[in-house]
């Protein structure tokens, strides 16, 4: 999807669904830090916030993944979850 798209979808489908108030959570693809979008949500009196950048410290699947690789089972293989 590319910006303009983005806008357009903003714009006919996921602003007319909002009510003042509503907070929109965008990742940080480029796309998304759209100037027109972010005027349009603000006009239907939502809010937007941007989610931060990945970072293995504040995903728990990580730190399963980082147990799992510390206790192999008994034959040296892998652990199912």
């Amino acid at each position: 999807m590319n910006r303009e798209l983005f806008d357009l979808y903003v714009e006919t489908q996921l602003a007319p669904t909002l009510h003042k108030g509503n907070v929109v959570i965008l990742d940080n693809l480029a796309t998304h830090r759209s100037p027109k979008a972010a005027e349009i949500l603000k006009d239907f009196g939502a809010w937007f916030v941007f989610l931060p950048r990945y970072s293995p410290d504040l995903n728990p699947i990580e730190m399963a993944f980082v147990r799992q690789d510390e206790s192999p089972d008994q034959k040296g293989g892998r652990q199912n979850l």
